[in-house]
């Protein structure tokens, strides 16, 4: 018969004004070790390795994770400044993860001029004092105006007629659109972001984001923010459930992962209806025509997706914040989806084609769960390649779950809603080992990937995560036959699935953001890989064949690698250490260094660390050479430019009036560019409300005038001042001068980056 199209697991549409988030369909298992669990073929050789101890996330209790995200806040003035951020932005934390060996990977947000960045997250890695950075955008946040030419009313229609046309029915209900900055693109422009939510063809509810140029009124996104995605159920068997004693009375009420329900809606659209309740804490018969069944694979499903993330990873519920979800069985009649929701932080599931087919399998329920980790993480743009990458994150960790579950009812597989039969003819919903089978979704990536639905352009990631787990060719796990292809010809050796998931959830939680693509979801998983296992590693290498299988960049060429060298910059007078990260796949071969045109200071060491004290300035062209002992070799260049680069200090404290009270002042520079003169730029922010000076003083008492004003509100000052290079010493002490209505001078060292 033809392939029924059909919305689960397809993203939908929404009515209204808010922001929210729901996932797509799969199905779980129970936790490993369970009674009955099926035994797992022993398939074909694979990589076998051990993340290394301390590169994993640590375990935080909710205390400790709220006090790094507090410290993290109290300091992010000087994040931004050291982060070179425009004088306008400001970042918020969303979230903190440590690792064990005490590695910080900070998660923010970003506000211009007060309004949000919709794709301006960054995750800022601090390790053993050195800072990266993962930016979602490296485009500079600049506009020439804050004031939009298309009016709010007018932004509120655009987004209604854009919900129409994504078949979204039902009323409206509107709340004012926000004004935004939009960084998802090459330039940032002023944007107004509107949720309109409703419900979609299928009955799903619907939260469609819609972002609207301001100035031209042309549709910049539209992405749907809801995911569709002792008992005995009807997919699960028989299993253990988390029920609560009230009273004489038992509820699913799980009280052992954070107090999880699991509720009834009696074929209602809305609400949670009435909780499940039993008499003898026996529940279900394991067919659909008793209500509790679907209540036990939702409460089972919900359990086990918490279980693996807990189990695995450390982390502590979806948002890792130890509150539980809650979920909702028997949506609406014969409704033939299940969703997850931010908005209710919930998950919803129907009952199928005449009410016989709940969509409540184990895959169904780790799929749409994991829409809120990916959420609460790197927050994936449901469009583009982002959105395949969304996708296919959930179908990743639906699969983990399964196999970590190890149910005999259901034993772990690469299929994605196998049980629910939503086609109609005993096939599932989707393939990883090729995910072409199903009749629209890609093997591999191409150029046109991005304009592909979501749930199609998640095919070559879920191909990827096979061939990463189970490699290529023909083989059996747990009594399915697989034969992925290969897009480059060449054969793939699997790792094993939780090696695999362990990459991916560190590239995901640590690495990813929100405008990450494929090449992007590649260098995250080779990042992550060479974290947990050790860079050009077995592991590693093996990351790499599995893009390039998929046709996402190369596989790493045997012999010597060297992860390229950015261009440096380095200041006079200032000490440095880089270390050349380097690789032989000869096995046991040594590795000798060589480099040519380092700056004056600097010498390269045996062991490959450039380090030193650069003495002169000028930009050198540097190649270093690494060859092993069978004589492989490689060669890196890149440009090292020495200037004169100095400290920034963030703060100052003057009492005003002469009391014992704080005043701050925050201060923050910009690279000049000095000839005869130089322009340096320097923004000041008061919180004193009252008489003001500040000048610049310089080292020969030049003095440079930056404000002098009586009353008024907290200062805000951009300025740009002159140094005349020829008579003024670039190098000297810069001292800012304050004095507020009391005349209390305050001398303070700035020092900025002079380009010589």
């Amino acid at each position: 018969m033809p392939r029924r199209h059909h919305p689960t697991l397809r993203r939908r549409r929404a009515t209204a004004l808010a922001l929210t988030t729901i996932g797509t369909l799969l199905a779980l298992g129970a936790p490993a070790g369970t009674a009955g669990a099926a035994p797992a073929d022993p398939g074909p050789a694979k990589i076998t390795a051990t993340p290394r101890a301390g590169a994993a996330a640590a375990t935080l209790s909710p205390a400790r994770r709220a006090s790094l995200i507090k410290s993290a806040q109290s300091t992010a003035g000087t994040t931004a400044q050291r982060l070179a951020l425009g004088a306008r932005e400001k970042l918020v934390v969303r979230d903190v993860v440590q690792d064990a060996d005490g590695t910080t990977h900070t998660r923010y947000e970003r506000t211009y001029a007060g309004l949000p960045v919709l794709g301006g997250d960054l995750v800022v890695h601090l390790k053993s004092g050195r800072t990266t950075v993962s930016k979602a955008s490296g485009a500079t946040l600049t506009l020439a105006s804050l004031s939009p030419k298309l009016s709010a009313t007018n932004a509120t229609g655009k987004a209604l007629a854009a919900a129409k046309s994504a078949d979204v029915t039902g009323t409206a209900t509107e709340r004012a659109p926000r004004l935004v900055v939009w960084a998802g693109a090459a330039k940032p422009v002023l944007a107004w972001e509107t949720v309109v939510e409703g419900v979609q063809q299928d009955g799903t509810p619907s939260e469609l984001q819609v972002v609207t140029d301001a100035t031209t009124g042309k549709q910049i996104l539209a992405a749907e923010k809801v995911h569709t995605g002792t008992g005995t159920g009807q997919y699960v068997g028989t299993v253990p459930v988390g029920s609560t004693l009230s009273g004489s009375t038992y509820q699913l009420t799980d009280g052992d992962r954070a107090g999880h329900k699991t509720y009834d809606l009696n074929q209602g659209t809305s609400g949670t209806g009435t909780l499940f309740t039993d008499d003898n804490d026996v529940w279900g018969t394991g067919l659909p025509s008793n209500r509790q069944t679907a209540g036990v694979d939702v409460a089972f499903g919900a359990a086990a997706t918490w279980d693996y993330y807990k189990d695995v990873y450390g982390r502590n519920g979806i948002r890792n914040d130890g509150v539980a979800a809650y979920s909702r069985a028997h949506y609406g009649s014969s409704y033939v989806n299940a969703f997850w929701q931010d908005s209710c932080f919930c998950m919803t599931y129907g009952d199928g084609s005449g009410n016989t087919h709940p969509l409540t399998s184990l895959d169904v329920a780790a799929h749409e769960m994991s829409h809120g980790v990916t959420a609460a993480t790197a927050n994936l743009t449901y469009s583009g390649e982002s959105g395949g990458l969304n996708e296919a994150t959930s179908d990743i960790f639906a699969a983990a779950v399964e196999f970590h579950s190890n149910l005999a009812a259901d034993p772990g597989d690469y299929l994605v809603g196998e049980k629910i039969d939503i086609n109609g003819d005993g096939t599932p919903l989707r393939y990883m080992d090729k995910p072409s089978k199903d009749g629209s979704s890609r093997d591999s990536w191409s150029s046109t990937l991005g304009s592909v639905d979501v749930h199609y352009s998640s095919g070559p990631a879920n191909h990827f995560f096979y061939l990463l787990s189970e490699g290529s060719g023909a083989k059996t796990v747990n009594g399915v036959a697989y034969d992925s292809p290969t897009y480059d010809g060449q054969a793939v050796t699997g790792i094993g699935i939780d090696n695999a998931a362990a990459i991916w959830y560190r590239a995901l939680t640590t690495y990813m953001t929100s405008s990450t693509n494929y090449a992007g979801a590649r260098t995250a998983t080779l990042q992550a890989s060479a974290d947990l296992f050790g860079a050009y590693s077995p592991t590693y290498l093996a990351v790499a064949d599995a893009w390039a299988a998929i046709n996402v960049g190369s596989r790493i060429a045997l012999g010597v690698n060297v992860a390229p060298i950015a261009d440096q910059t380095s200041g006079v007078g200032q000490a440095v250490s880089l270390q050349v990260d380097a690789y032989t796949t000869n096995t046991g071969a040594g590795l000798t260094y060589e480099a040519t045109g380092l700056p004056d200071g600097l010498t390269l060491s045996a062991s490959g660390l450039i380090s030193g004290t650069p003495t002169t300035l000028g930009t050198s062209d540097v190649a270093v050479t690494v060859t092993d002992s069978t004589g492989a070799s490689v060669t890196d260049t890149f440009t090292w430019r020495i200037a004169y680069i100095y400290a920034t200090a963030t703060r100052v404290d003057i009492p005003d009036n002469g009391a014992a009270v704080e005043s701050p002042i925050t201060i923050a520079g910009r690279d000049g560019n000095a000839s005869a003169t130089t322009s340096v730029y320097v923004n000041i922010v008061h919180t004193y409300r009252g008489d003001l000076t500040v000048d610049l003083v310089g080292p020969d008492g030049t003095v440079y005038s930056l404000l002098n004003r009586t009353g008024g509100s907290a200062d805000n000052v951009d300025q740009t001042f002159t140094v005349d290079a020829s008579a003024q010493p670039l190098t000297g002490t810069w001292k800012l001068r304050v004095q507020d209505r009391a005349s209390i001078d305050v001398g303070y060292i700035q020092r900025w980056q002079l380009t010589p």
